[in-house]
């Protein structure tokens, strides 16, 4: 079974949900119980089941933040490290140059893909202005 909290995400977001449901005559039956989004009862169903996604949420976000913070501050965190050095950089930069190679001839010396190497390029451009 789904969970309830997959619904919506904020309570803006299941307003428009049972908004909609609500103009296409559906109604939502959970545990045996009919929940109809033009009722009351259905209305604040909805709104609560809003507020505990978003509060859910928002735990999480939270607890996100502090582990990455936990992580930076020993050092952890650093991101994706590049797939050629420095000096592999500047050589693919300088052969490039030359015009002599291809992306294609590049990123199979290399064995990195093409992108990498329009990337690699890209940043030198940009770095050289």
């Amino acid at each position: 079974m789904p969970k309830l909290d997959r619904l919506a995400r904020s309570v803006p977001d299941a307003r428009a949900i049972g908004d909609d449901l609500a103009a296409r005559g559906i109604k939502l039956s959970l545990g045996g119980q009919v929940y109809d989004p033009t009722d009351p009862l259905g209305t604040m169903f909805f709104n609560i089941l809003a507020t505990f996604a978003e509060f859910e949420v928002d735990l999480l976000r939270m607890r996100t933040r502090e582990g990455m913070a936990v992580a930076r501050a020993k050092g952890k965190l650093r991101g994706k490290q590049p797939k050629l050095s420095p000096k592999q950089q500047r050589e693919l930069v300088r052969m490039a140059g030359t015009g002599e190679y291809t992306i294609t001839d590049l990123a199979e010396l290399f064995t990195v893909s093409r992108t990498t190497v329009y990337r690699t390029l890209q940043r030198h451009d940009t770095s050289a202005r």
